[in-house]
């Protein structure tokens, strides 16, 4: 008896070892299918309580057993995900990643990761984002992303292509990350001292501002869409939210991003999108559950995208 419990034990570790291992590749599946770190966490408790129930002697590919479960879970979350956004009290913005010290992210494929690109993918059906995320964000091979989906690899080349084609349609054309960094701490010098006619300077004709707060008071209900009302906007907010704010930089999604101090006990969460025409979208993150979990991501120094 003895001798099965101590069997037992090592195969569990074993399957631990395995699972851990592949823990940051299942959560960057899984995070980049939903824009939701807490939602793709619960994700991962599931696939590793089957993880634990399946008779793994079987699985000759634990790697692409465990990717095949994760994505399956993701499409479904995905799915009512979409109906719940359409109830969602203000914009909607991904759930933001502290990706400071982040292995991974170079080492795959980290476009699919910023947060204007994953607000891009909900344009995509869960299908569509599935394919475009395994093959462009982790190259996955088109037989084994046709496992996943159970469809024919042919059809698989089509919704990767349609997807490519569609989100290159109405992507912005990137900058790096050095001019990114740039053109946010030019925004907060002119938005700090009041300069209103710097960050008008800035924007992109067609720049949006959006506040996530899931319903937060005080957070704007609406995207404010235009250069000139963004500037307008940003003039009166200014006098009660930049004076004494101690700015934090933080990185967000691969990306530059600032922590502003809100009252007393608040913060808001801020980065942008920009291209070589200006900045196009202001977005702010003042959802605390939101803000709560890219707090936790910045203690486990973001090791799982």
């Amino acid at each position: 008896m003895h001798a099965e419990s101590l069997e037992q034990a090592n195969a569990l570790e074993q399957a631990a070892s395995a699972f851990i291992e592949l823990r940051p590749r299942l959560f960057g599946i899984a995070y980049r299918m939903l824009g939701s770190a807490a939602e793709a966490e619960d994700i991962l408790q599931e696939v590793w309580l089957r993880w634990q129930d399946t008779d793994r002697a079987t699985i000759e590919n634990p790697s692409a057993f465990l990717a095949l479960i994760t994505t399956r879970l993701a499409i479904n979350v995905a799915q009512s995900a979409r109906a719940r956004r359409e109830a969602y009290i203000g914009p909607w913005l991904p759930e933001p990643v502290d990706t400071s010290l982040d292995p991974a992210v170079g080492a795959e494929r980290g476009e699919a990761l910023e947060l204007a690109f994953l607000l891009l993918l909900e344009r995509l059906t869960p299908t569509e984002r599935t394919a475009y995320v395994l093959r462009e964000a982790f190259v996955y091979p088109y037989p084994q992303i046709a496992d996943i989906l159970q469809l024919s690899p042919v059809n698989v080349r089509q919704l990767v292509s349609r997807a490519r084609k569609h989100l290159t349609a109405v992507r912005r054309e990137p900058i790096d990350k050095v001019e990114h960094r740039r053109l946010l701490k030019v925004f907060l010098d002119a938005a700090q001292t009041g300069n209103i006619g710097a960050p008008e300077d800035l924007f992109a004709a067609d720049v949006v501002s959006s506040s996530d707060g899931g319903g937060l008071r005080g957070a704007a209900r609406f995207p404010l869409l235009g250069s000139n009302r963004v500037a307008r906007f940003l003039a009166a907010f200014a006098p009660r939210f930049w004076p004494g704010a101690d700015i934090t930089w933080v990185e967000v999604n691969g990306r530059a991003g600032v922590l502003v101090p809100r009252g007393r006990s608040g913060v808001t969460l801020l980065t942008i999108e920009a291209s070589p025409e200006g900045v196009h979208h202001l977005m702010w993150v003042v959802n605390p559950a939101k803000l709560e979990a890219f707090e936790r991501s910045r203690s486990r120094g973001s090791h799982l995208v």
